[in-house]
């Protein structure tokens, strides 16, 4: 439901709990100039320090130090640790939300991850930046002030992403642009609200979450089914599908073209791997839009993952497959 653009602001309670739990990236990264955006290496400062650089003006805090890595490394043992901690944390009556600092490279699919198997009553509110700690532009403590206002907003709920300013769906995330400090998009819902002076204006309801069946903490990640992202483009063919399933993977996401679109040679390995067992999903390479159902193109007899991301849809399938589920 979309909201007036012009409001409502959203009332604050300073002294509501808010934990937030570190987990490396961007926004604690350092450099050794203050103007170099980009040779920085991440994941350098902890959690409690990027806490104390709001010094008293955030409220009630604990801080946790669940990781310290680049995004860019981040796995599914990690996402099962911070899932852990993050339902521990919500378990708790004095706790009013959760904020998650996390580098941006992967900060999507993490988000992703959370919603579909927490799918929290309470907020869980992902931040990161886009210039490490150090730069005269750093982003970060400003991200990590708005996160805590939206984790503390009466009624939050839901996995969201506070960042550059807007609040975004945990479920519809996805990172657009490489450097700008504005990097994030909801896509065609666009964002939840604003933060605007350590007030939240919301521009579209709280999300509905709905969590998959399925116990991520039942099996090793090392034993999770493998699934792979292969992108449609012109002259593709069907080698790399075919050595995908040499290598046994147990499910593809096939990024199309257009609307879900295939080349006829990649669609007709996907239907074989498909018949021998390998679950296929089709999503879009596009960064914005969803595949529209309807007419007879190629590619339309394999499931279509809707409006997800391929990366998205690589967890989805994931977790489908972890839960004993199929691609459709």
């Amino acid at each position: 439901m979309q909201k007036d653009s012009h409001g409502p602001e959203q009332a604050i309670d300073r002294e509501r709990l808010v934990v937030v739990l570190g987990t490396g990236g961007t926004i604690a990264g350092s450099a050794a100039s203050a103007s170099d955006n980009v040779g920085y290496v991440a994941a350098q400062a902890g959690v409690g320090q990027l806490v104390a650089t709001l010094r008293d003006s955030a409220g009630r805090l604990e801080s946790e130090q669940v990781a310290q890595v680049d995004s860019k490394d981040m796995d599914f043992a990690l996402w099962c640790r911070l899932a852990a901690r993050v339902s521990h944390h919500l378990g708790r009556p004095e706790v009013a939300g959760v904020v998650i600092t996390h580098g941006t490279d992967t900060l999507e699919e993490t988000a992703y991850f959370l919603h579909r198997t927490l799918a929290p009553a309470k907020p869980v509110v992902l931040t990161g930046a886009m210039r490490p700690a150090t730069s005269l532009q750093a982003d970060g403590p400003q991200n990590l002030a708005d996160a805590i206002t939206v984790a503390r907003t009466p009624a939050a709920r839901g996995v969201l992403v506070a960042i550059a300013g807007s609040v975004h769906r945990g479920a519809e995330v996805r990172k657009v642009h490489a450097y700008r400090l504005d990097a994030f998009s909801s896509g065609d819902g666009g964002p939840l609200g604003r933060v605007e002076e350590g007030r939240l204006r919301q521009l579209r309801d709280w999300p509905d979450e709905h969590a998959l069946d399925v116990d991520v903490f039942g099996v090793e990640p090392a034993g999770w089914p493998r699934v792979a992202i292969v992108t449609a483009c012109a002259g593709a063919d069907a080698w790399m599908v075919e050595a995908l399933r040499s290598a046994g993977v147990r499910g593809i996401v096939v990024a199309g073209t257009g609307n879900g679109t295939l080349h006829h040679a990649l669609e007709a390995s996907l239907m074989a791997a498909r018949a021998a067992g390998v679950a296929v999903l089709r999503s879009t390479r596009c960064q914005e839009g969803r595949i529209v159902p309807g007419g007879r193109r190629h590619g339309d007899e394999l499931a279509s993952a809707g409006a997800l991301t391929p990366v998205q849809a690589r967890i989805e399938l994931t977790l489908r497959l972890l839960g004993g589920q199929g691609a459709a």
